[in-house]
């Protein structure tokens, strides 16, 4: 799969879930809720996030946050994750960091670690996370097609 398939997928501000985006007005977007396929509309107030811009600090530099999606599909053998994206803080903490060593403690917060477990469930619950390379998923490829 294409890492450009997060490109149409979007967070809004004040909304639970993800959208997959429709098309821009003038004053905001029309989306769909990838999990109900429910229609909405946002305005100018609102704050809207396309997943593939966001990037998750590392000590060095910044991560795609495909490549920490990548990081949880390897860890957890392509399946959801074994923590709750409601744990206390600090479990959230402890499981991103066995996930990803590298991640700045002083800039991803809990809240931020929130996010990204439960974005993550999502899309994989939805079938759009999905990762074809060996490399990722371990020798857990035997059955492909």
């Amino acid at each position: 799969m294409s890492s450009n398939f997060l490109d149409k997928i979007i967070s809004i501000s004040g909304r639970p879930g993800l959208f997959k985006l429709l098309s821009r007005t003038r004053n905001g977007v029309i989306a769909e809720s990838i999990i109900d396929k429910e229609k909405t509309s946002t305005n100018s107030i609102q704050h809207i996030n396309l997943l593939s811009e966001i990037k998750v600090y590392g000590l060095v530099e910044e991560f795609p946050l495909i490549k920490i999606f990548q990081k949880i599909y390897q860890h957890e053998s392509g399946n959801k994750t074994k923590i709750n994206s409601k744990s206390d803080p600090k479990f959230l903490e402890a499981y991103f960091f066995e996930i990803f060593q590298d991640y700045d403690r002083d800039r991803v917060y809990p809240s931020h670690i929130k996010k990204i477990i439960k974005w993550y469930n999502i899309l994989l619950d939805v079938g759009v996370l999905k990762f074809e390379d060996e490399t990722l998923t371990g020798n857990n490829s035997k059955n492909n097609k």
